[in-house]
């Protein structure tokens, strides 16, 4: 049993949350909330973001989605910005909040990425990634 790949990932998962959230409840943000933030504000200096797109990257439903991206919005994180060519579909714009929190969440992340990789080699990173990469992918067949 403690050779279960499933197990371990829910394990460093739920241990990785509570610690992220614990960090951003300071920034008065969830985990998710400071990944999707600081996704919006990175994809946004290539061209428009808008919520199909969180949803691919985070592998999240869409209902899910809607339910953060509200929450942000509320909060005055992001506003949502109608394309001129499709009425129905609505940009993701970061709020001067966000971009104002922004180098905080990036610190924060960076930290936390030190600290879970810490006494690994750039080598055991990077088979963790093609692994984990390997493993969703299973997951969607």
């Amino acid at each position: 049993m403690d050779r279960e790949c499933g197990m371990w990932i829910n394990i460093v998962s739920h241990k990785l949350k509570k610690q992220v959230n614990i960090t951003m409840q300071s920034l008065g943000l969830t985990a998710m909330q400071s990944h999707v933030m600081h996704y919006i504000l990175v994809k946004c200096a290539d061209g428009p973001v808008f919520q199909r797109d969180v949803e691919s990257a985070f592998g999240m439903n869409r209902s899910t989605a809607t339910g953060i991206l509200q929450v942000m919005e509320k909060n005055g994180l992001i506003s949502r910005e109608s394309v001129a060519s499709d009425a129905r579909l609505k940009s993701l714009i970061p709020t001067e909040k966000a971009q104002q929190l922004d180098a905080k969440i990036g610190e924060y992340l960076r930290q936390t990425e030190q600290r879970i990789t810490q006494d690994m080699t750039e080598e055991q990173v990077e088979g963790f990634i093609n692994a984990a990469e390997r493993m969703a992918e299973n997951i969607d067949r």
